[in-house]
């Protein structure tokens, strides 16, 4: 599906008539799955339901396996795993942009170490650090009385 620029496909644009019509489904049927938990839109102001452009596949994904005998328990279940895997994806795509531009804005810092006050050391493929031999023993203060 051709959305125009700048909308994205999580972005509710679709009132339900459009939506049943993109996804051959009657509107009493996405109401339906909305009740169900199944697909749930987006609401305006007013409460009317806004669809997503992801939300048009996940309903024709539903009359799918619906219409192949999978109850609706399961393609409820399996909606919830897609959707978790997909929050995963973003999250690490996100998180390797922001280690692609920490690599890229700290040229040549890959390793960090501490020094024997705590503060946090940048090294670089080339430096030595000294190793300290210096052993700490920590016990836990005892409570008064005991």
């Amino acid at each position: 599906m051709q959305l125009p620029e700048g909308v994205g496909p999580t972005d509710p644009i679709f009132p339900i008539a459009a939506a049943s019509e993109l996804s051959g489904l009657h509107p009493q049927t996405l109401r339906q799955y909305d009740r169900a938990g199944l697909v749930v839109p987006g609401r305006t102001r007013g409460g009317s339901r806004r669809y997503s452009a992801h939300d048009v596949a996940q309903l024709a994904e539903v009359a799918r396996l619906s219409n192949e005998g999978v109850p609706l328990a399961v393609i409820r279940r399996m909606l919830d795993l897609e959707n978790e895997v997909q929050g995963l994806r973003d999250e690490m795509r996100d998180l390797t942009r922001q280690l692609q531009e920490e690599r890229s804005s700290r040229p040549g810092a890959r390793i960090f170490a501490t020094n024997a006050s705590g503060g946090v050391v940048t090294l670089t493929g080339t430096t030595r650090v000294r190793r300290q031999t210096d052993l700490v023993l920590w016990r836990p203060e005892r409570p008064a009385g005991r």
